[in-house]
């Protein structure tokens, strides 16, 4: 159940870090940061033909086989264009739990090979977990994120640690400025590597939640609107934009979520540089796989956060403006061309 006054979370959430003795949590997050104003970038989707954002279906092989695959299909290492270049991957870090609860180590150790494979100059990894389960740090460890990338040359950065911009705007509904982590505009290349997932409070999280990790955690949604919290996580997105989403469905929870769920393992990795193109074919997989049973009568475009992220202008605006391109490594063809197909047809359901 949602409490919709939102000051019940601000005032329970405080005592909740002084009986941790977290305080250096609780002042941090209701004391507003310094924060200096900054213009939003303006990130264009370049992975798209005949004018259709196109969306990559990767199935099967080693997971950095499918990670490979999936780019070429969108273009390859020239369109991603991260030779000599700093790269954040904002993975989902929201917990201690194993993935799907958070991203799957795997796949973020195996993309930071890939980058260092193509050229990036200087890689880092970061996030905010949950204000409830903070440190991040700490998260990273008992998930297992810390281990696939510690032996690396890597930074890992817990974004509660650093600093912080403000990007205002005049498209909000529930937000007029939006505090987000300096890092996402200080680095050349922001790659978003959310879980596939259901959520207890947003129905969902993918591309567009996952941006949650880089606001600061004073503008938590149920400190804002508790009630709206999948108009709220889409105005987040309002504050950067990825220049890649690789979402991770090598597991999936299809119920409750995003600590604990009914779990389906479909092993493929969803890339493109759309975010709702990326959330609606993330959809489509969770329904294929029976989930998503409190929204199951609406289609994949009805769900509240994508009408809201179409409503900004966020990416694509429906089915006509997708193409999906598919690829299956190494295994039996036969159900995973019975996968997409049923993937086709959520995605092509307007209601």
């Amino acid at each position: 159940m949602i409490i919709k006054n939102r000051y019940f979370y601000i005032v329970g959430m405080f005592i909740f870090l002084l009986l941790k003795l977290q305080w250096k949590y609780a002042f941090k997050i209701y004391s507003k940061p310094e924060a200096k104003k900054v213009q939003r970038k303006h990130i264009p989707n370049i992975y798209k033909e005949d004018d259709k954002t196109l969306v990559s279906v990767v199935h099967g092989g080693t997971i950095y086989s499918m990670l490979k695959e999936g780019i070429e299909l969108l273009g390859g290492r020239e369109k991603l264009d991260v030779q000599g270049k700093s790269v954040l991957i904002k993975p989902n870090i929201v917990n201690r739990y194993p993935y799907p609860a958070n991203t799957n180590p795997l796949v973020i150790k195996h993309l930071i090979k890939l980058l260092q494979e193509w050229g990036a100059s200087k890689i880092f990894v970061g996030d905010t977990s949950a204000i409830f389960d903070l440190p991040t740090k700490k998260n990273a460890i008992k998930s297992g994120i810390w281990e696939a990338i510690r032996d690396e040359d890597i930074e890992f950065i817990p974004l509660e640690n650093h600093g912080w911009v403000e990007v205002d705007t005049d498209q909000g509904r529930f937000l007029k400025s939006i505090i987000v982590s300096e890092l996402v505009y200080a680095v050349d290349k922001v790659i978003n590597v959310p879980t596939v997932k259901t959520h207890s409070y947003a129905h969902y999280s993918m591309s567009l939640k996952n941006i949650v990790g880089i606001i600061h955690p004073r503008q938590r949604p149920y400190f804002i609107a508790p009630g709206y919290w999948d108009e709220v996580v889409a105005e987040f997105n309002m504050a950067y934009t990825p220049h890649l989403n690789i979402l991770d469905a090598t597991k999936i929870f299809t119920t409750k979520g995003p600590t604990e769920g009914n779990t389906k393992a479909p092993n493929i990795l969803i890339i493109t540089g759309d975010r709702i193109a990326g959330d609606v074919v993330g959809l489509s997989v969770i329904k294929t796989f029976g989930g998503l049973q409190r929204t199951d009568n609406s289609g994949v475009w009805e769900q509240r956060q994508i009408k809201r992220a179409i409503e900004l202008q966020l990416g694509v605006t429906d089915p006509s403006e997708i193409k999906i391109v598919s690829k299956c490594i190494d295994t039996d063809e036969s159900n995973f061309h019975e996968l997409i197909q049923k993937i086709h047809h959520h995605v092509k359901r307007s209601s």
